[in-house]
């Protein structure tokens, strides 16, 4: 789902533990690293993306994680050409990002 101007809409969350250290994780296959994201799906709000990405990228759901904090407006960015995997289309997204502490609950 990209809007009028080229963007698509994602979600971004930092994860972090009671340490204050955060989850800064290295791309399958590459050399760049990032925080969880992915994109928002029709009918998704992001909310509800930010836990389906939060499973399907570290494996926690719901009940490991609180939310602490999240981007009152939406950030709009454009990926660097050398991180381009689309061939010549430019990515641009919006982005609500999340900050949410991981507790492993035993």
């Amino acid at each position: 789902m990209i809007d009028d101007d080229g963007y698509r809409p994602n979600v971004g969350i930092v994860i972090c533990n009671r340490q204050g250290q955060v989850l800064w994780a290295r791309r399958y296959g590459q050399h760049s690293w990032q925080f969880p994201q992915g994109g928002i799906n029709p009918g998704e709000s992001p909310e509800q993306a930010m836990y389906r990405e939060l499973f399907e990228e570290v494996g926690l759901s719901r009940k490991d994680v609180k939310i602490l904090a999240s981007t009152r407006n939406w950030l709009r960015y454009k990926l660097p050409k050398r991180l381009v995997r689309w061939g010549h289309k430019t990515c641009l997204y919006w982005t609500k990002t999340a900050l949410v502490p991981f507790a492993v609950n035993k």
